[in-house]
């Protein structure tokens, strides 16, 4: 179906190689030119500033159901002005007992162009936005919407 390639790169430069000392700063470049910088989570010796995996996980899982919501919506010829999103990442032991991201929570705030759909019909949209997201169709993370 389709490719997505990423180039991810670490150097150690002038740092000592011991586990406590090199340095977790890294770049992801993407295959249209961006380049973003990361880190592991401060928690495990990174840089606060870059973005960290998890984070980026959580990003992913976000943009996907907006992206497929959008899409619903739109073929369904509901008008969408605005969608923000507030997504919330739990790393936690899952049933094997290692550490994973286990949970993500979304709560989507949306601005309709008309009247807001009924609640049911919300839920519905949301539901088949969860149902065709590529990135949840792909992780065993539990992923909630609360709108």
């Amino acid at each position: 179906m389709s490719e997505h390639v990423v180039d991810v790169s670490w150097s150690r430069g002038e740092h000592e190689f011991t586990y406590d000392t090199y340095s977790r700063d890294h770049e992801w470049r993407f295959d249209g030119g961006i380049t973003v910088p990361g880190s592991a989570n401060p928690a495990y010796l990174g840089n606060p500033g870059p973005v960290d995996p998890e984070e980026a996980f959580v990003a992913a899982i976000s943009s996907c159901h907006m992206l497929t919501f959008l899409a619903i919506a739109a073929r369904k010829r509901l008008v969408v002005d605005s969608y923000d999103d507030h997504a919330v990442g739990v790393m936690a032991k899952n049933e094997a007992g290692r550490v994973a991201v286990t949970q993500v929570t979304l709560h989507p705030k949306i601005v309709w162009g008309a009247a807001e759909p009924a609640a049911d019909v919300l839920d519905r949209l949301h539901h088949l936005a969860h149902q065709e997201c590529f990135i949840a169709n792909s992780v065993t993370t539990e992923i909630t919407v609360v709108h």
